[in-house]
């Protein structure tokens, strides 16, 4: 298997493509790590599970969710998002950068 690198890491902004929701990154995997019954359930377009994929925090709500990257864009409004666990797992926001600071160090 192809090793690819992410484009998007943890605590920066991004866009959903195909249902226009900002989020922000809180971990990636290198590929699908999920299971085949959540992927069969939840994942309707049958993305590459061979990408990365992504756990996100979604802005003005309380969900969480799991995207691969060939859905997702850098989102450049560097405006923060609402989330209520935001302060669990970031520190600060960097508002000339529009990202997070993480509470976990990067590996």
């Amino acid at each position: 298997m192809q090793m690819m690198t992410a484009r998007f890491h943890p605590g920066q902004l991004v866009y959903h493509r195909l249902f226009g929701y900002r989020g922000v990154v809180v971990d990636v995997d290198p590929s699908f790590s999920g299971t085949d019954a959540w992927y069969e359930l939840m994942a309707g377009s049958r993305p590459d599970r061979n990408q990365p994929w992504y756990q996100l925090l979604v802005d003005g709500s309380e969900l969480a969710t799991y995207v691969p990257e060939e859905h997702l864009l850098g989102d450049v409004s560097k405006q923060p998002v609402h989330h209520p666990l935001l302060a669990n797992l970031f520190s600060a926001f960097r508002p000339d950068q529009g990202t997070y600071v993480s509470r976990q160090p990067r590996n």
